[in-house]
């Protein structure tokens, strides 16, 4: 009894809970951009994960349509199949946090013998992961990738296709000469 005690304070002290994970998202993902962070639109959104650094979704976007950092982020037009749509992209980070429970165990220790806390700043820990979500309307401001829209697969289609491109791209100027 005595080891099973035991066994379980160590996993109790070494162990670490988590608050909030960050999503694990291997390709892409459609679903309502308001769920997955909720300053956003209630509309449907094709997420993915940018392992790039800060703002090359926004330098890629900006070359690749010619916008002259001019509304690059939103209402962005493009055609397809002789069809305007208009794509706005939002980045977001979500977090993994957990709290860690051997530095609250050492401080508590400490504590008892009127020594003060040396491991407070590893409480918890922090990692985050960048997003980007992209929502296309048309003409007439419907949702282009809710589920009853009629060229749903093509526009998804086309967004697979350009979340490949920026991946492959570290030139953006290259996006910018393939579109003209």
């Amino acid at each position: 009894m005595k080891k099973l005690a035991l066994l379980l304070l160590i996993f109790s002290v070494s162990g670490c809970i988590p608050l909030q994970v960050a999503p694990n998202i291997e390709t892409d993902k459609v679903q309502l951009a308001k769920k997955f962070k909720r300053n956003l639109p209630k509309k449907y959104a094709f997420i993915f994960e940018d392992t790039k650094k800060a703002n090359e979704f926004y330098s890629f976007i900006n070359m690749k349509y010619n916008r002259e950092h001019m509304d690059v982020e939103y209402n962005v037009p493009f055609t397809l199949n002789n069809k305007t749509y208009y794509m706005s992209f939002y980045e977001r980070e979500k977090t993994t946090q957990t709290i860690n429970f051997l530095p609250l165990a050492v401080d508590a220790a400490l504590d008892s013998q009127e020594v003060g806390p040396i491991m407070q700043d590893h409480y918890s820990t922090r990692s985050g992961k960048w997003f980007v979500l992209l929502t296309i309307s048309d003409d007439t401001f419907q949702d282009c990738l809710h589920p009853n829209y009629s060229n749903r697969d093509m526009l998804l289609s086309y967004l697979r296709e350009l979340q490949k491109e920026y991946f492959r791209t570290y030139n953006y100027l290259e996006a910018y000469l393939r579109n003209n």
